[in-house]
């Protein structure tokens, strides 16, 4: 406890030489001049605007010089913090329209531009006052303490109150308008959730870009590697068994199990390697990537594929894997005698749709393999949606965004 005690009492006696006092009155002293000059801005334009209303050019142009003014205070307001209470307060996004007079009008209905205004007006009147009362503060202890030692005690308790208060005072005013900065100053909350959105799209794009990369590469490896060699045992085991003849039962039976196995664990990479990522997909694109697996599948498929453009490559992969699925549920689940399956770009957008005619009753709550599809499209922010009545078949639509 008497640790704490001498610790504060070191940090009141250091207060009017501190470095943290007079950085916080050096801020309030250069707030003064700063918000007289935001004053005089806004009461100015914002006159000529009002006085002008009539006209339809000149209180935009008004509008115009006081939005820039504002801006290129609001920046030194910024500049201010940061240099002298190390408070660095970012700036809110400004609208953007080719033409200047919707720059101007989105600027009027923007909220962060009445928040700034807010913050000038308020802020030249702390500075102002709190200006005033550190210097008076700062005056006082310089009046009153050699003049106390001529004249009395009382000003020497006076200007010992004076020096002692000034930067306390200070520090609070400087405190205080940091704060107000930070509420008033930055972007407003909408565009701290926008922009926090905006980075959360950004970075999971990349993230199923990555993934869709390391599939990629994963895929290439087990082909070059793993699988190329298992292939190879296996031929090899086909051609010992068949010069096997004179070798004894046990050995020959056990060169026959060996490349069964050796066979069937050729043809589980390979299924495994194309559920990662196929090499067609990649060699050729998605339209020759479907027209193998409908070839492929056990219920007859009539394929459209309309691509003038090939989508990116993470868009491919989701196509590729949602008509994969599909395809399986319908063998696996819809006993039906055919599926449609078209795909088509507009306006930006990968449109896919996958018809069957089964027994229909599909849904994304019931099925890991849907719920999966449709977290894969959610991921790219797209559009997943299922129609599946009891008796009628199976309509699978998805939108992804190719841009």
């Amino acid at each position: 406890m008497s640790g704490e005690f001498r610790s504060l009492l070191k940090a009141l006696v250091r207060a009017p030489i501190s470095g943290a006092t007079w950085l916080a009155t050096a801020h309030l002293a250069l707030g003064f001049p700063l918000g007289l000059a935001g004053v005089l801005l806004i009461v100015g334009l914002g006159a000529l605007t009002l006085g002008t209303a009539i006209t339809v050019i000149l209180p935009l142009l008004s509008l115009a010089a006081l939005f820039a003014g504002l801006h290129g205070l609001s920046a030194a307001q910024r500049a201010r913090f940061a240099a002298l209470l190390d408070v660095h307060v970012l700036p809110p996004t400004r609208p953007e329209h080719s033409r200047w007079w919707r720059r101007v009008l989105a600027t009027v209905a923007d909220a962060a531009t009445w928040q700034q205004l807010a913050f000038h007006l308020l802020s030249a009147l702390l500075s102002t006052l709190g200006f005033a009362l550190v210097a008076g503060l700062w005056g006082a202890a310089l009046v009153l303490l050699p003049y106390g030692l001529r004249s009395g005690v009382l000003y020497v308790l006076g200007g010992v109150l004076a020096l002692f208060t000034a930067p306390w005072v200070a520090r609070g005013l400087a405190f205080l308008d940091a704060r107000l900065a930070i509420g008033l100053l930055g972007p407003s909350a909408r565009q701290e959730l926008q922009e926090r959105v905006d980075e959360l799209l950004v970075s999971r794009a990349g993230l199923v870009e990555a993934v869709d990369a390391e599939r990629r590469r994963i895929e290439r490896d087990l082909h070059d590697g793993a699988q190329r060699r298992l292939t190879l045992l296996a031929m090899n085991l086909g051609l010992a068994r068949r010069n096997a003849a004179e070798l004894p039962e046990d050995t020959r039976q056990a060169l026959v199990a060996a490349h069964e196995e050796a066979k069937l664990a050729v043809t589980e990479l390979r299924e495994f390697v194309r559920g990662l990522h196929p090499a067609v997909l990649e060699d050729r694109g998605l339209d020759a990537a479907l027209s193998g697996i409908a070839a492929a599948s056990p219920v007859p498929v009539e394929l459209s594929v309309d691509l003038p453009v090939r989508p990116p490559k993470a868009v491919e992969a989701i196509a590729y894997f949602v008509v994969s699925e599909a395809l399986t549920n319908v063998a696996k689940h819809a006993r039906a005698a055919l599926v449609r399956i078209s795909v088509s770009t507009a306006g930006g957008t990968l449109r896919l749709k996958v018809t069957d005619d089964g027994r229909g009753g599909a849904s994304v709550a019931d099925g890991s393999g849907l719920r999966g599809l449709a977290g894969r499209v959610a991921a790219v922010d797209g559009r997943f949606s299922l129609e599946s009545p009891q008796g009628r078949g199976t309509v699978m639509t998805v939108e992804l965004p190719c841009g």
